[in-house]
């Protein structure tokens, strides 16, 4: 273990010897191009070109370098690595609210997500975030435990001219019934013909939308305050959202136009 850390060690010490090896792993490449690639000095490739012949991550070749089979591994393993720990600095303000337990995919697939937080001047920009999605979106789906005014206006509002799919827990829907202006909103809503809501009667502890290719996950704290929207196009991310939906949906019943009559 104390061998493998001092190698890790090693590398991370050094961005220099993290881009050459990267470099060498995808292909060869002459001292003169490392450094131009790089901005070390000769001299700095020299010493690391060295330490890396030393471990046999690199061979000479045809007046280059290019890595060996296990300096591919290294530098594969190693990027993997710094994903992981990028993938985690961007998660870490919101991790305690994240529901990882219902996320049933690596959250490595989060890593280009683009996360929105709530601040002093912008206090609801995480559903603000999710509402300019839905505005110019073609086809919405949606699962969740809450379903606010303001996206039931942009769906209405939209109605029509877009797909809209959602199913919504008991909870939710009861929230929006026991409106009157809401009801009628709602009301409109599914008597569009692009669009059906079906009401899951159980928890559904996640608040997903899909709006086109791109995944929006609505996070709240314990008290159900918004705390960040978290957007991705991960293909892993999006397929694993269209079937939470389709599970969902299957056991949901459709909500319609005679159950929202006052």
């Amino acid at each position: 273990m104390d061998a493998t850390l001092s190698e890790i060690e090693f590398l991370a010490l050094s961005p220099n010897r993290v881009a050459v090896l990267e470099l060498l792993a995808a292909d060869w490449h002459t001292r003169s191009e490392l450094a131009a690639e790089t901005g070390a000095s000769q001299a700095t490739l020299g010493r690391i070109l060295g330490d890396f012949e030393d471990r046999k991550w690199v061979r000479r070749t045809e007046g280059g370098y290019v890595a060996t089979a296990t300096g591919r591994l290294v530098a594969e393993g190693f990027r993997d690595l710094l994903d992981i720990l990028e993938t985690e600095r961007d998660l870490r303000d919101i991790v305690d609210y994240l529901p990882t337990d219902a996320m049933d995919f690596d959250l490595r697939h989060l890593a280009d997500a683009t996360i929105t937080t709530p601040s002093q001047t912008r206090p609801n920009a995480p559903l603000q975030r999710l509402l300019s999605l839905m505005r110019d979106a073609d086809d919405v789906t949606a699962f969740s435990h809450a379903f606010n005014d303001q996206s039931l206006s942009v769906a209405a509002d939209r109605a029509g001219s877009q797909q809209f799919r959602a199913i919504l827990s008991q909870s939710a829907v009861d929230a929006l019934t026991g409106d009157e202006t809401l009801r009628a909103r709602l009301r409109s809503l599914v008597e569009t013909e692009t669009a059906s809501i079906g009401v899951y009667d159980g928890e559904i502890p996640l608040a997903v939308t899909i709006v086109d290719d791109v995944v929006n996950l609505l996070v709240r704290d314990e008290r159900g305050v918004l705390q960040a929207a978290v957007d991705t196009d991960h293909p892993t991310v999006h397929s694993w959202a269209e079937a939470r939906f389709e599970d969902y949906r299957e056991q949901s019943a459709p909500l319609t136009a005679a159950d929202l009559r006052p």
